[in-house]
């Protein structure tokens, strides 16, 4: 009898430990199906808007066993070395967009990634987490709190979002592949807040619940929790935005009063104002009593200026998105424009304290001069002044493309097509001048020689205000104050 009860003792044991050893084989096999990856982008990076929303959002529904590790590099100063430091261990590449599954198995580029990406998924059954040291493991085995930057993980309807430095290792992935979120939560401390759109590069993505764990936020769809009865803090509160969005604090924000600074000091500049003066004393002098000539001479040659830098402002804007996708020069490009509006102010100021014509980057050169004068002499119509204004937007651009090609950069974190309204804000207030000047001398207020000679007085001070506004703005760029 005694040995009848060793021998069911010894049965239960065994039939436990093989319950228990399938149950971590199960387990393990299931952590082994996980086909993790590392992606690189930027927002504001026009190529990054084709694919984030493919490898941020259709896939991971499309695919329930992918894990993304997503480095936002152009606002999250943190994630730009890492650009550099994977492309050391796996050979990746240092543009955006870029995906990396291991070593010398990489995609870059929009069209590669949304071309070869769901085949290379359909041929893997699983795939390690490519780590920035090189190695490669299991995402079971992944210590997120210990990833470097500010990460953001993606996997089928859910988002863990870095925010802070605390965090559970186990619960935090747990959480992230869980069916049932709400009752993976239960003992653990959290807080409800409220769900924020993430953003992806000409978009963003919404979830419906959210939770704060430690330095994590957890955002999610589907089964919500309720406010009563859990087991951690479940006051609901608003999370910082910029916390939630990813969105470093020290990143540069698009501003109207930095676009609308730039644009003021080109509107003041000495260059056009020349030249629309010395055409329309062409066109008086030819017909001194037409002022109708005048009127639709002045705004035919603006109207004609403010088009062709329209045109111009797209180009400088696409070459900055051009140089962003070549390097990571993103994250340096504010403080260079920076810079550059310090010396462009400096070199305004010079022109105060110490005039001489044709200063560099502040006037047109005094050898380009007598050729644009000569041109403009036989300037007699409209249709005339239009042609001059398009054609000598050319002799203008040394003198004022300083300030648009600091608020070209600074624009091109948006979609090409949504800087259209920026800048023809911009060149608005830049053609506010000549306008003005026009309807002066049509209404018969001021003479076009007293704008002239007004100009000439005070050359000095309109280099002076000019100056003092970029070197302002440029020392806030610089800083990080705007």
């Amino acid at each position: 009898m005694k040995s009848n009860s060793i021998a069911k003792r010894f049965v239960l044991v065994f039939i436990l430990l093989a319950i228990l050893s399938l149950n971590f084989a199960f387990t393990y096999a299931e952590s082994q199906n996980y086909i993790c990856a590392v992606y690189f982008t930027g927002i504001g990076c026009p190529h990054c808007a084709k694919t984030d929303p493919v490898v941020l959002g259709k896939l991971p529904q499309q695919y329930k066993n992918l894990i993304i590790v997503e480095y936002e590099i152009y606002q999250l100063r943190e994630n730009a070395p890492l650009l550099a430091t994977y492309n050391s261990a796996y050979n990746s590449g240092l543009g955006v967009p870029l995906i990396i599954f291991g070593r010398n198995q990489s995609i870059i580029g929009d069209s590669p990634i949304l071309n070869n990406i769901e085949g290379v998924l359909n041929s893997l059954k699983s795939n390690p987490c490519p780590l920035v040291d090189g190695s490669s493991t299991e995402f079971a085995r992944v210590d997120i709190t210990a990833l470097p930057g500010k990460p953001k993980i993606w996997a089928n309807d859910r988002i863990l979002i870095k925010v802070g430095e605390a965090g559970n290792n186990e619960i935090l992935k747990k959480l992230l592949v869980t069916s049932d979120i709400p009752s993976a939560l239960e003992g653990v401390e959290y807080k409800i807040v409220e769900p924020e759109p993430v953003p992806l590069s000409g978009s963003e993505v919404k979830f419906e619940h959210a939770v704060q764990i430690a330095g994590w936020v957890l955002q999610w769809n589907g089964e919500g929790l309720s406010a009563q009865g859990t087991q951690g803090n479940s006051q609901t509160t608003k999370t910082n935005e910029n916390q939630t969005n990813g969105t470093a604090q020290e990143a540069p924000e698009l501003t109207l009063a930095k676009i609308l600074g730039l644009a003021a000091v080109d509107a003041i500049n000495p260059c056009a104002l020349a030249v629309l003066t010395l055409m329309l004393i062409a066109i008086l002098t030819y017909n001194p009593k037409n002022k109708r000539n005048v009127l639709l001479a002045g705004l035919a040659f603006t109207a004609s200026v403010f088009i062709i830098y329209l045109f111009y402002g797209l180009v400088i804007i696409r070459f900055f998105q051009l140089v962003q996708l070549l390097t990571s020069i993103r994250l340096l490009l504010y403080k260079i424009l920076g810079i550059a509006a310090i010396l462009l102010g400096l070199l305004n100021i010079k022109d105060f304290i110490r005039y001489k014509p044709g200063g560099l980057l502040t006037e047109m050169p005094l050898s380009w001069r007598p050729k644009v004068k000569k041109l403009i002499s036989g300037i007699t119509s409209p249709a005339g002044a239009f042609i001059l204004g398009a054609f000598v937007t050319i002799f203008l651009l040394p003198c004022t493309i300083g300030p648009y090609v600091i608020a070209g950069g600074i624009l091109s974190v948006l979609e090409l097509f949504d800087t259209i309204p920026w800048l023809l804000l911009y060149n608005a207030i830049f053609v506010l001048p000549m306008i003005a000047i026009t309807l002066i001398v049509y209404a018969g207020i001021a003479k076009v020689e007293d704008v002239s000679d007004w100009k000439n007085r005070n050359i000095r001070y309109i280099h002076a205000i000019a100056g003092t506004i970029m070197l302002l703005l440029g020392l806030g760029m610089v800083l990080g104050l705007v």
